[in-house]
């Protein structure tokens, strides 16, 4: 704890204090005034109602509770805790879960995904990613979270492209808790979490935290993992007001493993990590030991919910992130040019080389004001309001060692840029009960983006772009209810999405995504038995697809495709065999094609039709076989598996990562104590939890993910001259491994 305390910057303290003034500020509406803690639930939902969907609303998505997340909770990151989701596939640079990890839903791109905290929006405003890695474990600070699948419902932030994640924190506890969770695993994997909840003081007040510690040697070579976090709430409830003042963030320090191994390497040492890797004066390999990202990154939230009578209510949600951070490198006979560096003459040889180590910085700041109002009664439930946020970011590079330094002193920044980007959007979503069977849905959003940059790149090249864009997004449906068992829906949604900085970089003309989302379901529920059916058609114009290269900071390289699209069928249940044996399969089947992508091949211009979507399987399939012989103890055995893609949109074979079927084994114990009604003593725990997790237990050796590109080279015996050449990049996922840990429950 005091090592997390240490690394508390100024500006974080500063957050701090601003917390308690706010909390104080709070502290001025008390009334007297006993809460009902189903109300005081309601209201924290309502942080999240103007971007999640009722459950027989006509949008796909996927309900995930606080008690589903615990069950795994042991260190890895939200993205694997999902991956049993319908049409979901994850991955980690490291192997095992933490550290850098991403999800795919539907094939679609993490850079597509809008993530929204609380109803703020998540996504880095540039890069449009989520980097979960910043957030360690931030699942044990989850509420409840929605995946929508498809475009969704209108979100703030970046436009949902395909799928969006929003998350709730920690509701607000009438009843006051502590708790204490370790866990302990494969590749030196430890979490040390500490949590605590007042719970609702003089029936108005509560203070909740949570400070944690996870680290993990990574499954990977030396693909280390140390993630600091913390969480502080504080809440003010009365009647119908809810005020919460929310700070959370934290640090990472990563050894890099994002530039995957070779198939070569893939074959004879699956683990082994190129990233440091050096030959010193005698002609050894080494490694640097300091190859890491260093990151830290603050989140200050201030959220107003009003509810004026059964009618009305409104939302108001500021928030400040302040983000900062580097990645370090060794770098063996850099060219002096690099670093604008002057040549120089040493014992009268021309020296332009030199090894030294690098740093490359982002500095940023984003700041968010949402606001909503929601009128509704018996048939009409509507919802209307904006977001706006600000993002001025700065990107720069610093030598902070060279053998030969030039004219260069420390802490010159050899590259410098900033860019500044304005998002606005406003909504206005209506659910109408049309009749006892019959209900309408509709959502219509304006976005406006502008996104400026100044400077230069790490490449020494100017670096300025200058771009407004505003985009029409309608959606509509239909949800029809046959009878108490059955409904059936549907619904088309068109979303817009502006390029990301790197899309920039590799083609300062690329164009926005456009989406056009058809959607048609059956939902079926009778008792315990549940039953759904989805069917999506997802066509696309200019869609931004990944061309499976990577830039020199492991940013994915996209291409706009002319016409493109994603057709599939997604199928869930859930099956009680008996009272105490549960099954719940889902299954995904789709196509994803290009109709038409034009790529280099031997100096030519090719043109290439009706191939696959780069990381877009046409299987992906998971059932959990859910096992409770006592009430409190729970076996489950999750299963995975994910048919054959491509790397790549040319379906070439080396672009190829192999179908995998991989299955974990999950247990938890629930010890709980009652105390002694006679003597009416309260035990000092409420209950302690075992948990334990073994994963890939049959031992498969997969891939997830990876990386394909293309480079051209002379040839003589080429008509042309010139041939094309490939390479590639695999991320291999961890063999068996384990964790396994408890949580004392006070």
């Amino acid at each position: 704890m005091k090592n997390l305390f240490s690394n508390l910057s100024k500006n974080n303290w500063q957050g701090l204090t601003t917390f308690i003034f706010l909390l104080s500020f709070c502290s001025s509406f008390g009334q007297e005034k006993q809460q009902d803690s189903t109300k005081v639930e309601k209201l924290d939902e309502v942080l999240v109602k103007a971007v999640r969907v009722k459950e027989k609303a006509p949008i796909t998505h996927s309900n995930v509770t606080k008690k589903e997340i615990a069950k795994r909770n042991l260190g890895q990151d939200i993205p694997v805790l999902l991956n049993f989701l319908p049409s979901v596939v994850t991955t980690s640079d490291a192997g095992a879960g933490i550290g850098y990890t991403g999800i795919r839903v539907r094939g679609v791109s993490p850079l597509s995904t809008n993530i929204t905290i609380n109803g703020i929006p998540y996504n880095d405003a540039e890069s449009l990613g989520t980097f979960w890695v910043n957030l360690g474990d931030f699942a044990s600070s989850v509420e409840s979270l929605q995946l929508q699948r498809g475009v969704g419902t209108s979100t703030n932030g970046s436009g949902a492209f395909g799928a969006s994640i929003n998350v709730l924190t920690d509701a607000v506890s009438k009843e006051a808790s502590g708790e204490i969770s370790n866990s302990f695993g494969s590749f030196n994997t430890r979490k040390h979490t500490v949590k605590f909840s007042t719970g609702l003081l003089n029936d108005h007040f509560e203070i909740a935290g949570r400070l944690s510690n996870i680290s993990s040697d990574g499954y990977i070579d030396r693909a280390s993992a140390d993630l600091k976090s913390y969480f502080l709430q504080g809440a003010y409830v009365d009647g119908n007001t809810l005020v919460k003042a929310i700070v959370f963030g934290g640090n990472e320090v990563t050894y890099q493993a994002w530039n995957g191994i070779t198939a070569e390497q893939l074959r004879e040492d699956r683990t082994f990590n190129p990233s440091g890797q050096y030959t010193d004066d005698d002609g050894n390999t080494q490694f640097y030991d300091n190859e890491v990202d260093n990151y830290s990154q603050d989140h200050y939230q201030l959220h107003w919910n009003q509810k004026y009578n059964n009618n009305w209510s409104t939302t108001l949600g500021l928030n400040y992130t302040y983000g900062r951070g580097y990645f370090e490198q060794f770098r063996e006979d850099d060219e002096f040019s690099t670093y604008g560096f002057e040549e120089l003459t040493v014992n009268g040889e021309t020296v332009n080389t030199t090894d030294l180590i690098r740093r490359r910085w982002l500095d940023n700041d984003f700041y968010v004001v949402n606001a909503t109002a929601n009128y509704k009664n018996d048939q009409l439930d509507m919802i209307f309001g904006g977001s706006f946020s600000h993002y001025n970011g700065d990107h720069f590079g610093e030598v902070i060692w060279a053998e030969f330094a030039s004219q260069s002193d420390i802490r010159d920044r050899y590259y410098d840029g900033n860019s500044l980007k304005n998002d606005l959007s406003v909504f206005a979503k209506t659910n109408y009960k049309l009749n006892e069977k019959l209900s309408l849905y509709g959502d219509i959003q304006v976005r406006n983006v502008t996104y400026k940059t100044y400077g230069n790149t790490s490449d020494l090249v100017d670096f300025e772009i200058d771009k407004d864009f505003t985009f029409f997004n309608p959606k509509a449906g239909v949800t029809y209810e046959l009878n108490n068992s059955n409904s059936f829906y549907f619904s088309y949604a068109r979303a817009n999405r502006e390029p990301n900085r790197t899309d920039f970089e590799s083609d300062n003309d690329i164009k926005p995504e456009q989406l056009n989302d058809f959607e048609l379901g059956w939902r079926h529920k009778k008792g315990n038995f549940v039953f759904n059916v989805n069917a999506y058609y997802m066509l696309y114009e200019d869609q931004l697809v990944l061309n499976g290269a990577l830039d020199d900071v492991g940013n994915s390289i996209r291409i706009n495709a002319d016409e493109s699209y994603r057709l599939g069928i997604e199928l869930e249940a859930i099956i009680p065999v008996t009272s105490k044996l549960t099954l719940q399969p889902n299954m995904t089947i789709s196509s994803n094609k290009i109709g038409e992508i034009s790529v280099p091949i031997n100096g030519e211009d090719t043109t290439l039709t009706n191939t696959d979507i780069s990381f877009s399987p046409e299987i992906i399939a998971a059932n959990a076989i859910v096992f409770q012989p006592l009430e409190d103890l729970q076996i489950s055995l999750l299963s995975k598996y994910v048919g054959e893609q491509f790397m790549g949109n040319t379906e070439n074979p080396e672009s190829k990562l192999d179908s995998f079927f991989v299955n974990d084994l999950n247990i938890t114990y629930t010890m709980s104590f009652r105390g002694n009604e006679e003597s009416q003593k309260k035990p000092f725990f409420k209950s302690i939890v075992f948990t334990g997790l073994v994963n890939n237990i049959f031992n498969e050796k997969y891939v997830s993910n990876g990386y394909f590109g293309s480079f051209d080279f002379e040839d003589t015996d080429s008509p042309t001259g010139i041939s094309t050449g490939f390479f590639s990049g695999f991320y291999p996922q961890a063999t068996t491994n384990f964790l396994a840990g408890v949580t004392l429950i006070f």
